[in-house]
Formats: structure tokens, C-alpha cells, sequence
């Protein structure tokens, strides 16, 4: 089972996009919960969540985030990342093994040329990141955000796609 966490702020909008995504996950079992890290939005951000049904988590950061999820494996996306249809079984074939991190495939709309990519300072969430919940929680002792954790990390290509969040 596969928790998925988001961090937040003031993007009600774009969290309503990625859950929108998530529903056939939820509904094949495959998505225990989602776990919203919320930074302080003065929006209705909290509230696009908990009609969702999401956990809503203002304070402690991404690290009490990471303690609340039910899942043995998470799912760290940004908000506005949409997952490509096809998604489901790649990602529960990959906690299946018990491999290491692993990261979508941007779907082709999403794609950047190289020098783009190189010279914008590429998000390191961009792709989302499957991981872990042991490993989360021992890379969150030193980061304090989603980012921060997804940074630096050897990861898998999934063959499954996702749509990238627009930069804010």
C-alpha cells in the first residue's frame, strides 16, 4: 500500500489537479492515504483536501508528514503533477520488489529540451519520487522539504508517465 504526500502553498488549484489523478489509485487499493504538508496557505487549500478526504498536516513540516502516512512506501508529488494513465501497476510492481527510489517518465508533453533543462535549474520533485517510508524518514532527519529529499537521490526510471506541475 502506497501513501501519497504532498506539500503545499496556497495551491488549491493545482492540489485539486494531482488528487484528481489519484482517484483510480484510490479505487484500485493501491493508494492507502494522502497526506497533505501544508506551509501556511491563506487560500482554500485546506480545504480542497479535506473534501478530498486527505489528511491536512499545518504543522511539523513534511517530516510529520512522513510520520502520519500508513503506507510502507510513498509517493512524493508536487502539486499540479498529474499521473499518465498506466500508472498503478508500474508503481505497484516496483514496491512489489522493494528496489530502490524510483521516478515517472515525463510524458511527452512535459518534455524539455536538455539545454533547457540544464540551464533552469531542474526540480528535483519534477518527476515525483516513490521511496521508501523507512527511507524517507531517515532523509527527512535532514531536509526540510519534499525537495530536499528527492535531491541527490539515484533513482529508477518507471515506465509509467506523468504530466510535470508548471513551474510557480
Amino acid at each position: 500500500m502506497l501513501s501519497v504526500l504532498i506539500q503545499t502553498l496556497n495551491d488549491e488549484e493545482r492540489l485539486a489537479r494531482t488528487l484528481a489523478s489519484l482517484i483510480g489509485g484510490a479505487v484500485e487499493g493501491v493508494v492507502r492515504d494522502v497526506v497533505v504538508c501544508d506551509g501556511g496557505s491563506t487560500d482554500q487549500t485546506h480545504r480542497v483536501a479535506e473534501h478530498a478526504g486527505c489528511l491536512f498536516v499545518a504543522s511539523g513540516g513534511v517530516a510529520a508528514g512522513i510520520r502520519q502516512a500508513k503506507g510502507d512506501w510513498l509517493l512524493l508529488l508536487e502539486p499540479g503533477a498529474r499521473l499518465a494513465e498506466g500508472w498503478i501497476d508500474e508503481v505497484a510492481a516496483h514496491t512489489a520488489r522493494q528496489t530502490m527510489p524510483a521516478r515517472f517518465s515525463r510524458a511527452r508533453g512535459s518534455r524539455v529540451p536538455f539545454l533547457s533543462r540544464v540551464f533552469s535549474g531542474n526540480r528535483a520533485l519534477a518527476e515525483g519520487l516513490v521511496i521508501s517510508k523507512r527511507q524517507a524518514a531517515a532523509l527527512s532527519k535532514n531536509a526540510r522539504s519534499a525537495e530536499a529529499i528527492a535531491r541527490g537521490l539515484a533513482t529508477k526510471r518507471l515506465d509509467a508517465e506523468i504530466w510535470v506541475a508548471p513551474a510557480k
